[in-house]
């Protein structure tokens, strides 16, 4: 068996990314430690998505922000877009429903391959 050391990242995907290249890791934990460092700085950029019961609703987003666990920064970009993909498609799709956005509209064409109508 081979240890690898793994990594906290706290990483921010904007609705226009249209790969792991477009991720961003804002921050990192340097130990199991810090931790709650990077907890505390994710629950804080999430919170213009909270309603007003205080929970988080994807739709109200205007970046996502995840944390992920993985060994090195382009592992951790990879993996944060991955996860969040399903996410970005609801809230793009929300826009295009309830706001008419042709920029969402044409980034779900022609980044996720989702057709929708205006």
């Amino acid at each position: 068996m081979i240890y690898t050391d793994k990594t906290f990242y706290l990483c921010r995907i904007p609705l226009s990314a249209e790969g792991p290249q477009d991720v961003e890791i804002t921050t990192k934990a340097e130990n199991i430690e810090d931790f709650p460092r990077v907890f505390q700085e994710f629950e804080d950029a999430r919170k213009h998505a909270f309603n007003k019961d205080g929970l988080f609703s994807i739709i109200r987003a205007d970046e996502i922000f995840t944390i992920v666990r993985t060994t090195t920064p382009k592992a951790a970009k990879q993996m944060a877009f991955e996860e969040s993909t399903a996410n970005l498609i609801t809230n793009l799709q929300h826009k295009v429903m309830q706001e008419k956005d042709k920029n969402a509209a044409a980034i779900l064409r022609d980044v996720h391959e989702v057709e929708t109508t205006i």
